[in-house]
């Protein structure tokens, strides 16, 4: 089974407050990280700081580092009542993510860490003989479908819903329909990481640090 890392800290210490500018002002907005790293007893988990982890790579290494011997690490991210992402990280692999509301995410600091180029589609440098379409066509159906895009997308282009990888916890007993699930209008972020975790088996543990 898996083990807390470090003392309880009193009045949720673990759960990190940051500053987000809004729109209407500033605002204190709840994160929450953890880190699941897989050894041959279960899960070890603990609490984790994001305050030095700019982009994924940083991300990823956070990660290896907490790893036994190159097995999986899972990184949980949660903004209270608006998002969560998961990433998992196998040895030197590319980490997989899969991301509850990427629109949410990315209106968020911690956002920016998950929501790479290439998961937005727009790693293009390398991709621009794939864009290549018939004009004629395109155009038409870009004007029959105008309408399901502007609700598929907020104004920065960015897709509402879920987004990413959402088969990359399959072999841990959470498949993609029940991560997809997890993901619908009106879940909360908090408890959907609880069932993964106690997919895992450890979501009592989870609790303890969160």
């Amino acid at each position: 089974m898996g083990r807390s890392h470090g003392p309880l800290d009193s009045g949720r210490a673990e759960e990190r407050v940051r500053s987000c500018g809004q729109d209407l002002g500033e605002s204190l907005v709840a994160y929450f990280a953890a880190l699941l790293a897989r050894t041959e007893d279960g899960w070890d988990v603990s609490e984790t700081e994001l305050d030095d982890v700019e982009t994924l790579a940083d991300l990823a290494d956070l990660a290896r580092e907490a790893a036994e011997d190159e097995e999986t690490v899972l990184v949980f991210i949660e903004q209270e009542d608006a998002w969560f992402a998961v990433v998992r990280v196998d040895g030197e692999e590319d980490p997989r993510i899969f991301v509850s509301d990427a629109a949410a995410a990315s209106r968020s600091a911690y956002g920016e860490i998950v929501l790479t180029d290439e998961l937005l589609g727009r790693d293009s440098d390398s991709d621009l003989d794939d864009l290549v379409v018939d004009l004629d066509e395109d155009a038409s159906a870009a004007e029959d479908e105008d309408d399901d895009e502007d609700a598929a997308v907020d104004p920065d282009g960015v897709p509402t819903g879920p987004l990413g990888d959402a088969g990359l916890l399959i072999e841990f007993g959470v498949g993609a329909k029940e991560l997809m699930d997890m993901s619908v209008e009106g879940s909360v972020p908090g408890d959907a990481l609880t069932e993964i975790a106690d997919a895992l088996g450890v979501g009592d543990v989870l609790e303890a640090v969160r």
